[in-house]
């Protein structure tokens, strides 16, 4: 059994990540820290895990040293103690967004600073094992992915690794995503008067996210809008392109079949019947799916490919996914609940 630590763990991604790690066949949960909670037991700011955990949340100044350790905090954080958190764990896997762009000069674009540690950024394989699983083999280091750019990313792959788009039309990724990707700390836009009930574009463009989708995919010309809507979990991506002349359906199909069917967690939803003919993220919640569907309009060759997932649970289910590939374990130990439905 390796043993494992979290730092943040008490946000709502450090929740998903013991919730999964606390059923994980191979690991042991030594310690997760919170400054806002100490002594405090895990149950108590995760009241799903009561009687699965007795372990209370500790400082992060007396982690011990583990096998493995998860960084779970704010943005910023990570990069200005990774030498000391590395200095705890040969294997490191950032759940944050700092060590995902190895760009310093997109870095300071997308979030505006100077990064704290860019002799670092080399070390870290970003964490998408769809993208990266074998780098990630060999990897001590491994970085988060935001919801957003996983979801577009994963819409956009089976396209782009079959060749099919047109390389002169700008790439539309519009998502809709609900009210956790904000997290556990409440601001005036996320309040429940003012949350609920709304559908709400606070990122017409230049989202964060729009950074991890250039550099992962190559492509520049590239476009995100993000609109908050009324759900707590989800997030869907519907990406607008145009194929190449002469691609037809049956090509899309191929591209889609051929990628879904290399890939442990994605599923292709494209049904001429029922309510779920096309991705959804309530059937995804509490999974680490991603389901993916796509229509094609003949006429104009604008295809639209849509990336289903359960924003918070795919954040915490892909750092496991990538623990397992580092560890050597099956890649999809402690991750093969399917989701819920109705909910």
């Amino acid at each position: 059994m390796l043993k494992v630590s979290i730092v943040g763990a008490s946000g709502y991604a450090g929740g998903e990540l013991l919730r999964l790690l606390l059923d994980h066949p191979q690991v042991e949960v030594a310690q997760a820290t919170s400054r806002g909670h100490m002594g405090e037991y895990i149950y108590q700011q995760h009241p799903n895990l009561r009687k699965r955990t007795t372990l209370k949340f500790i400082a992060p100044d007396v982690l011990e040293p583990c096998d493995v350790l998860f960084l779970a905090l704010p943005h910023g954080e990570a990069q200005s103690r990774i030498e000391q958190y590395a200095q705890l764990a040969p294997k490191i896997v950032d759940l944050s967004a700092d060590f995902r762009i190895k760009d310093t000069a997109l870095y300071e674009e997308y979030y505006g600073h100077k990064h704290e540690a860019p002799q670092w950024l080399p070390k870290f394989v970003y964490g998408l094992p769809e993208l990266h699983r074998e780098e990630m083999k060999n990897a001590s280091y491994i970085s988060g992915v935001g919801c957003n750019a996983t979801a577009s990313n994963l819409a956009l792959l089976p396209l782009l690794k079959a060749g099919l788009l047109r390389d002169d039309s700008p790439i539309i990724v519009d998502i809709k995503v609900g009210s956790s990707e904000g997290g556990a700390s409440p601001n005036s836009g996320s309040h429940h008067p003012e949350r609920a009930n709304v559908i709400r574009t606070y990122a017409p463009w230049g989202h964060r996210h729009t950074a991890e989708v250039i550099q992962e995919l190559g492509i520049k010309n590239i476009h995100l809008t993000i609109t908050s809507v009324d759900l707590i979990r989800g997030s869907l991506a519907a990406a607008h392109a145009f194929v190449k002349p002469g691609v037809v359906e049956k090509d899309l199909w191929r591209a889609y079949r051929d990628w879904t069917d290399a890939e442990p967690f994605a599923r292709l939803v494209k049904d001429r019947r029922g309510i779920y003919r096309v991705p959804e993220p309530k059937i995804l919640a509490g999974s680490n799916y991603v389901d993916v569907g796509f229509d094609l309009d003949p006429k104009t060759g604008r295809v639209v490919s849509m990336a289903a997932i359960d924003n918070l649970m795919k954040a915490s289910g892909t750092a496991v996914q990538a623990m397992n590939i580092i560890c050597g374990f099956e890649e999809n130990a402690g991750l093969t609940f399917g989701g819920l439905h109705p909910i």
